[in-house]
C-alpha cells in the first residue's frame, strides 16, 4: 500500500496518536492517586504499585497476541475490538471492591491498551519505511505525548472533586470516544492480498525470523531498556517526589507534565532532523548518550537531596525518549514489512515486559530516598547503549 495522501495524513496521525495514548493515560492519570488508593483500599504502597506492573504485563500480552493475528486479520477490526475492551474494563475498575479485583481488571485494561499500541505501529509500517517512518513516529509523539502532559494534572484535579474511581470513569469515557473515532476514521492499511494466511505455523516462522535478526533485537532492547528507566520513574516517582521531597499532588502533576512536554519537543526536533541532517541511527545514539548522562547526574542530585537537580535530570532523561522511540522503532521494523504486526508486537511486548520487571525491582529497593530510582534509570540507560552498540554494528551477522 502506498503512503497516505497529505489530506489524510493529519487525520491518521491524530487517530493513531490517540490510540497509542491508551497506555500513557491508563498509567499516568492515576499516578497522583497512588497514596489515596493505598489508604482507601487499606493496602501497602507496594500493592498499589503492583497494579502498574500488572497493567504492563497486560500490555505485553495484548501486543504479543494480537500483533501476529493482525497480520492475518488486518489492522482495523482488532484495534476497534481492543478499544471496546479498554472502555469496558476501565468502567469496571470504578466499582472494584478491593485491590485484588482492581489488579485483575488492570491486567485486562492493559491487554486492551496493548492492542492499540502495537497495531498503531504496524499501521505506520504498512504505509512508511526508513526515515519517513521515523518522521511519522515522531509526529505521533505530538499527539500521544500530550497524554502524559495532561493526564497527571487531570488526575490530580479529579482527586479534588471525587475519589480515584473518577479517574477510571474518565478513562472509560475516553475509550468509548475512541471506539467511535476509530470506527469512523481508521482505514484498513493491510489489504487482503498482503495478509499472512498460514495460521499458527506461519506465525511461528515469523517469530523465528525475528529471533535471528540481531539488528531487530539491538534496537528493540535499546528502546525497551531506556523505557524501563521511565517505568522506574512511573512506579516510584509519585512516592519519591511527594513523600521524600514533600511535593504536592498538583505539583507532581505539573512536574510530570513538563517532562512529557520535553519528550514531545524532542520528538518534533527529531522529525525535523531525521533524513535531512542526520540518520535515525545517529540520532538514536545521541539520545541514548543524553539519557546516560542524565542518569549519572540524577544519582548525584539524589545523594545531595537536591530536588532541583533530580527534577532537572528527570526532564532530560524523559525528553531523550522523544528521540529514542521513533528512531529505534523505525530501525527495528524497517526490514519486516511483510510481518509488521508480528514485529511491532514482539517489540512492544519486550518493552512492556522489561518495564514490568523494572517496577518491582525499584519498589523493592524502597522509596525512602531518590537514589534507588535514579540508579535504576542510569543502569537501564547504560545497558541500552551497550546493547545497541554491540548488536547493531554495521555488518553484524544474524544470530544463530
Amino acid at each position: 500500500m502506498t503512503a497516505a495522501p497529505p489530506h489524510r495524513r493529519i487525520t491518521l496521525i491524530l487517530v493513531l496518536g490517540s490510540m497509542s495514548a491508551f497506555g500513557a493515560l491508563s498509567f499516568d492519570m492515576y499516578l497522583p492517586a497512588f497514596p489515596t488508593i493505598a489508604a482507601d483500599l487499606r493496602v501497602s504502597p507496594a500493592a498499589v504499585q503492583l497494579t502498574l506492573t500488572v497493567a504492563l504485563i497486560g500490555i505485553a500480552l495484548g501486543q504479543f497476541v494480537m500483533g501476529p493475528l493482525s497480520d492475518r486479520w488486518g489492522r482495523r477490526r482488532p484495534i476497534i475490538a481492543g478499544t471496546v475492551l479498554f472502555a469496558v474494563s476501565s468502567a469496571l475498575i470504578t466499582i472494584a471492591p478491593n485491590i485484588e479485583v482492581m489488579t485483575a481488571l488492570r491486567l485486562v485494561q492493559g491487554f486492551a491498551g496493548g492492542i492499540g499500541i502495537a497495531l498503531s505501529r504496524a499501521v505506520v509500517r504498512d504505509l512508511y519505511s526508513g526515515a519517513e517512518a521515523s518522521r511519522f513516529f515522531s509526529r505521533l509523539t505530538l499527539v500521544f505525548g500530550v497524554a502524559p502532559v495532561v493526564a497527571p494534572t487531570i488526575g490530580a484535579l479529579v482527586l479534588k472533586f471525587t475519589s480515584w474511581r473518577g479517574v477510571f470513569a474518565l478513562l472509560a469515557a475516553y475509550g468509548l470516544i475512541m471506539v467511535l473515532v476509530g470506527w469512523r476514521f481508521l482505514p484498513e492499511t493491510l489489504p487482503a492480498e498482503r495478509r499472512r494466511t498460514g495460521g499458527l505455523a506461519e506465525v511461528g516462522r515469523g517469530f523465528r525470523v525475528l529471533a535471528g535478526d540481531r539488528r531487530f533485537w539491538g534496537y528493540t532492547a535499546a528502546q525497551g531498556l531506556t523505557f524501563a528507566g521511565l517505568f522506574s520513574y512511573l512506579s516510584s516517582g509519585s512516592f519519591v517526589l511527594q513523600e521524600v521531597y514533600g511535593v504536592s499532588a498538583q505539583a507532581y502533576g505539573l512536574i510530570f507534565g513538563l517532562n512529557a512536554l520535553g519528550l514531545v519537543a524532542v520528538g518534533q526536533l527529531n522529525a525535523r532532523l531525521v533524513g535531512r541532517r542526520s540518520t535515525p541511527r545517529t540520532l538514536l545514539f545521541a539520545a541514548l548518550i543524553g539519557a546516560v548522562a542524565a542518569g549519572v547526574l540524577m544519582i548525584g542530585g539524589a545523594e545531595l537531596q537536591s530536588l532541583t537537580i533530580v527534577v532537572a535530570m528527570l526532564f532530560v532523561y524523559i525528553a531523550s525518549l522523544g528521540m529514542v522511540a521513533p528512531n529505534s522503532t523505525a530501525l527495528a521494523l524497517d526490514g519486516h514489512a511483510q510481518m509488521a504486526g508480528t514485529a511491532a508486537a514482539l517489540m512492544g511486548a519486550v518493552q512492556s515486559g522489561i518495564g514490568a520487571v523494572a517496577g518491582p525491582i525499584v519498589a523493592a529497593l524502597g522509596a525512602s530516598s531518590g537514589v534507588p530510582m535514579a540508579a535504576a534509570m542510569f543502569c537501564f540507560a547504560a545497558l541500552s547503549i551497550l546493547t545497541a552498540t554491540v548488536l547493531t554494528r554495521p555488518g553484524q551477522p544474524k544470530l544463530a
